[in-house]
């Protein structure tokens, strides 16, 4: 048996892992004396997925569709079910999630848990505000269906819980209408954070999608440029023909990169080279869904890149009136030679989110991969947290395997509110560490 494993590298401390296929043999498997910890498509990047002991409760194979009105766009599912299947079956039918993280390898009950955001926070809010009803099975046997009116507490607990308020076995969902399978996309050129900030106001009342790519190894007068994208699912079309046109072809990194790929001078050259392919400030066209949405999920086990000691990501959101952090932040990047592929910046809105633990709130949120290289990427971590807890921000425990017990609780207040709802046989590897205290 291998131990489950985030992607970006970190390893379980569980003793057993148990698929799960109906919600009944969850009765059985609960009464056992242990800890556990549901456990989807392993995408959360730090430990916040990884059992602490135990038996890791392996969801994917609970996956069943119960229920999809074509009419109402109101969808109700068993939570293992993934992002890919069920646009499958549901762009067809002219409709699409409501909010979706930048991979569609996730499922239903892990988006819940971590109230997912997508590149619209600013015009639907996260995962959970579109959550119409949940099912959730506690250790002591007992089933709660809890929803924004009925158990509201409870729901407010379980929507970005973590997954330690117990099994979410069953989600009830509203979708969004589309009448294309394509998008109609701008991407613009931009000099710097200036340039984002006004695009982000500019674009908030009439684009659905937007965010930016950032070259983070820029500095000086070039700091903060990068690609600013924008999207409205198209007006007019034939969803189901369209999609099933739509090429899903995919490549994979095929083993384990040697460490010394990724350096200052490779990754400044990529982003050299990424910021330059574009020509002109602004492009405009019509894009498929995956390319748009999903980008890295062409490439299965992208993370390889990143070489055997896994990547770290890291994304905080800060109040849109600090900008001046914000900078330092990108200084303090630069200068430490390790900058990352993948920086984007976007602007949450001020959508409140539902759960206790939800991470995005008004302002900007920055995401960035980093290559682990142990106590160096501590070090760097370290002197960004000092500047998101200066600043009031918080960090996404999604993406999280460094964040300390004083940064999570400033961050979370309403984290000791939460820890009574927490099923007293569910833990994490993520939760042990930061509420200590």
């Amino acid at each position: 048996m291998k131990p489950t494993q985030s992607w970006g590298g970190m390893k379980g401390r569980e003793s057993r892992q148990e698929p799960v296929y109906w919600k009944q043999d969850l009765h059985a498997a609960l009464l056992r004396d242990t800890q556990f910890l549901c456990y989807g498509q392993g995408r959360s990047y730090g430990d916040s997925c990884l059992p602490s002991g135990g038996t890791a409760l392996l969801m994917s194979p609970l996956n069943k569709l119960q229920n999809f009105d074509a009419q109402t766009g109101l969808i109700k599912a068993e939570a293992g079910l993934s992002f890919e299947a069920l646009l499958d079956f549901i762009v067809p039918h002219g409709w699409f999630v409501p909010v979706t993280p930048g991979t569609k390898y996730v499922t239903l009950g892990g988006a819940i848990a971590n109230d997912i955001h997508g590149k619209n926070h600013h015009k639907r809010g996260t995962i959970g505000c579109h959550v119409q009803e949940l099912e959730v099975l506690r250790s002591n046997g007992e089933t709660i269906t809890c929803s924004p009116t009925r158990e509201a507490e409870f729901f407010a607990a379980t929507v970005g819980g973590l997954g330690l308020t117990g099994v979410i076995t069953v989600c009830t969902l509203q979708l969004i209408p589309i009448a294309s399978a394509f998008m109609d996309a701008e991407t613009i050129k931009t000099t710097g954070l200036d340039d984002f900030f006004t695009l982000e106001d500019e674009s908030a009342r009439d684009w659905e999608y937007s965010m930016s790519w950032i070259d983070c190894m820029a500095h000086g007068k070039k700091r903060g440029r990068g690609i600013f994208f924008r999207g409205n699912h198209a007006k007019n079309g034939d969803p189901a023909a369209e999609f099933t046109e739509q090429a899903k072809w995919k490549v994979a990194v095929p083993f384990q990169a040697p460490s010394w790929i990724l350096n200052r001078w490779s990754i400044r050259a990529f982003n050299e080279l990424y910021y330059q392919q574009q020509q002109t400030r602004v492009k405009k066209g019509r894009m498929p869904l995956d390319p748009f949405f999903y980008p890295l999920d062409k490439i299965l086990h992208w993370n390889r890149m990143y070489g055997q000691h896994g990547l770290l990501q890291y994304q905080f959101v800060l109040d849109s009136k600090r900008q001046q952090e914000l900078t330092e932040i990108f200084d303090i990047i630069a200068q430490s030679g390790m900058g990352s592929f993948l920086a984007v910046l976007k602007k949450f809105g001020d959508i409140r989110s539902p759960g206790m633990l939800s991470f995005p709130r008004d302002g900007y949120t920055l995401t960035l991969d980093f290559q682990n290289q142990g106590p160096r990427s501590e070090a760097l971590f370290k002197k960004l947290d000092a500047i998101v807890l200066r600043a009031g921000g918080r960090l996404y425990p999604a993406k999280d395997a460094m964040m300390s017990p004083e940064l999570f609780q400033s961050g979370y207040p309403l984290w000791r509110e939460f820890s009574r709802f927490v099923d007293p046989k569910f833990t994490s590897q993520f939760w042990q560490r930061v509420s200590r205290g």
